[in-house]
């Protein structure tokens, strides 16, 4: 979601290949962009659901969602749990239904119920999702919030490193992260963050640079891979990284 959508559109696409255009006014302009004729993510204008520019604009952020057979049914978890509902289940067209939540720390994603579209048409490539990562104050309160709410498990990772790192799965396969929020510079809050596979994090680094995007965490070798923290030009962190086990879960 962004102040610019097609200033975001143009550098996303230039910085990954994919292709994307502002869509039509009866989806609000919403933006799939595609990767080899497959969908790969959504890019929007932030508007009120009245179509008015919001004051004071929120800021630019990518929004993880997480896939669910009944969003009526998780929605009302997520309140049992003691998250909070920012966006009620809604339909959008055939396509699904949506809802967004913020979790018991105040980590925000979406929740996905599909009928006709379920999501991310390629993972696991160069410009293509391959992690979903939440920052967080509580690990063990996010734990069980998330197991609460949705067929979710949490262990400890196995991968050499990377021992104070917590998986979520499902059915015994890794399906996204969490790590301590301290960890991080103070003053960055609870968040989901998106990873996207890069063939050389290095070279995507500089031409995002060169974009007008900005470095938050300059390319480094980890326990997954080599991997940096972006930011585009308006403002939206998210991460790239060459995965030393490329078949990981998106």
């Amino acid at each position: 979601m962004v102040p610019d959508q097609q200033a975001a559109i143009d550098f996303y696409c230039g910085l990954f290949g994919w292709q994307g255009e502002i869509g039509p006014a009866e989806t609000g302009g919403y933006s799939v962009c595609t990767l080899k004729g497959k969908p790969v993510a959504g890019i929007m204008r932030a508007m009120n659901p009245d179509g008015t520019v919001p004051d004071p604009l929120p800021p630019t952020v990518w929004t993880t969602y997480l896939s669910t057979d009944s969003i009526d049914s998780t929605v009302k978890s997520v309140t049992h749990a003691h998250g909070t509902v920012m966006v009620g289940p809604t339909d959008v067209m055939e396509l699904g239904r949506m809802a967004v939540i913020s979790d018991p720390g105040g980590a925000v994603v979406g929740l996905w119920e599909p009928r006709t579209f379920d999501g991310a048409g390629i993972v696991n490539e160069h410009g293509a999702l391959i992690w979903n990562e939440l920052t967080t104050g509580d690990l063990a309160a996010a734990a069980a919030f998330y197991s609460a709410i949705l067929p979710v498990t949490t262990a400890r990772s196995e991968m050499p490193g990377a021992e104070d790192y917590i998986e979520f799965k499902v059915d015994d396969r890794a399906v996204a992260g969490m790590m301590d929020v301290r960890n991080l510079p103070p003053g960055v809050p609870p968040h989901w963050q998106p990873y996207f596979h890069a063939d050389d994090v290095d070279e995507l680094q500089a031409a995002a640079v060169r974009a007008g995007g900005s470095v938050l965490a300059p390319a480094f070798d980890m326990a997954a891979g080599r991997m940096a923290v972006l930011a585009d030009p308006q403002g939206g962190a998210f991460s790239v990284i060459t995965a030393s086990m490329p078949d990981s879960p998106g």
